[in-house]
């Protein structure tokens, strides 16, 4: 995720995620990762951003897919 002037974008191709106003807000898939020990990345920690087409080009080409579930409560 790069943030510039309180904005966020996409790390894959760059547009940039509209976070307000509420009516117009967009959703997008924030990943963190540690790594830890038999990395070859270990101690580093890796983050970034992806709008929700991204994602769905992502995991369209899964050869396991993505597991969806419904929410049945919305708080």
């Amino acid at each position: 995720m790069e943030k510039k002037e309180q904005k966020w974008y996409c790390n894959s191709c760059g547009k940039e995620i509209i976070l307000e106003p509420a009516a117009k807000r967009e959703d997008y898939l924030e990943i963190r990762k540690e790594w830890g020990y038999f990395s070859k990345k270990d101690g580093e920690i890796h983050r970034f951003v992806l709008c929700e087409s991204c994602y769905d080009k992502l995991t369209e080409h899964f050869q396991i897919p993505v597991e969806v579930s419904e929410v049945t409560e919305w708080i």
